[in-house]
């Protein structure tokens, strides 16, 4: 009893230190590093980082630096929650598209979904259907004779348009671009027919009526297009669902207490009316989450995702 009394003193102060050490958290300012700034990407991390400033009592610092640089810094940072990574994701399913630096699930722990951001999908009002279910018994009645716009190889809407044929085993075909702008100019002009777009970018065509919009892409309807159905009820197709998704992600091996208190203030952020708000009319979608259903949320679609890339032979033009 006495022999324990004296070993396991050092170990609870031990213990102690580390529990104290994660809940005095963050005790310097913290960097979140990012894509290159501009666009609403950069704007919604720096109103991200704002709302952790004033919560966590530390500046937030964003560093806005190109992709293929970020991801390597954060990996090789030490795992302290001081460096942190907001990336969409493509983070995650760009190891499934092509060989990367890194592996999403062992070099990173996920501190939590930030942004969900769902596709419309829309067809030129030359094509005669009113609903997905009109579309889809065209598409079947006419293979390969329909086309879509899309981006780069394996980019959010190449991928959800092919997990669109893929459930409604429909054959329509691909018409490639370098990126959605060019994509949606053929698509107003009438070259294509159909195509995923963004709620910013696609709902004032909708409303002008040069385009039709026939639902949106996420599970459940969204706020940011009231009223519309989603393609999965619309079309029959259970369980579909495509939308940008952005989160944080710190160095694996980063502390538990560190990712939880770094999780509990970006969720209080994101519940917060004003950045709502903001967001929304940005076009994007607060959507808080824990760490754990976040790392669910990722392993769902690498799987998901990858199995459809591979039976579709989706690849990135290198």
């Amino acid at each position: 009893m006495n022999s324990c009394r004296w070993l396991c003193v050092p170990l609870l102060l031990v213990g102690a230190g580390a529990a104290t050490g994660q809940q005095d958290f963050p005790l310097k300012p913290i960097r979140i590093l990012a894509g290159s700034a501009g666009g609403s990407s950069d704007l919604s991390t720096r109103l991200i980082a704002q709302g952790l400033t004033s919560s966590l009592g530390q500046q937030v610092i964003v560093d806005s630096r190109p992709t293929v640089l970020i991801r390597d810094i954060v990996m090789k940072s030490p795992a302290d929650g001081y460096t942190l990574l907001l990336a969409a994701n493509s983070f995650y399913l760009g190891p499934i598209l092509q060989s990367m630096s890194y592996d999403p699930i062992r070099d990173f722990a996920a501190v939590g979904l930030a942004i969900r951001t769902p596709s419309i999908f829309v067809v030129h009002p030359s094509l005669p259907v009113k609903n997905v279910r009109q579309l889809i018994t065209m598409a079947r009645a006419r293979p390969g004779a329909l086309n879509y716009a899309s981006g780069a190889p394996g980019s959010s809407y190449h991928i959800g348009m092919e997990l669109f044929k893929s459930m409604a085993g429909v054959n329509i075909v691909r018409v490639a671009y370098k990126g959605g702008g060019p994509a949606l100019n053929d698509m107003l002009g009438g070259q294509v027919e159909m195509m995923f777009v963004t709620p910013a970018s696609g709902s004032q065509h909708v409303r002008s009526g040069r385009l039709r919009a026939l639902a949106i892409t996420s599970l459940q309807p969204s706020p940011l297009f009231p009223g519309m159905p989603t393609l999965a009820a619309e079309g029959g197709l259970s369980g579909f669902e495509q939308s940008s998704k952005v989160g944080i992600y710190a160095p694996a091996k980063t502390p538990v207490g560190v990712i939880n208190r770094l999780n509990q203030e970006l969720v209080q952020v994101l519940n917060r009316m004003d950045i709502k708000e903001k967001f929304q009319e940005m076009g994007l979608e607060p959507a808080p989450s824990t760490p754990q259903e976040f790392a669910a949320v990722m392993k769902s679609e690498m799987s998901r995702i990858g199995k459809l890339i591979k039976d579709t032979g989706i690849r990135v033009e290198e």
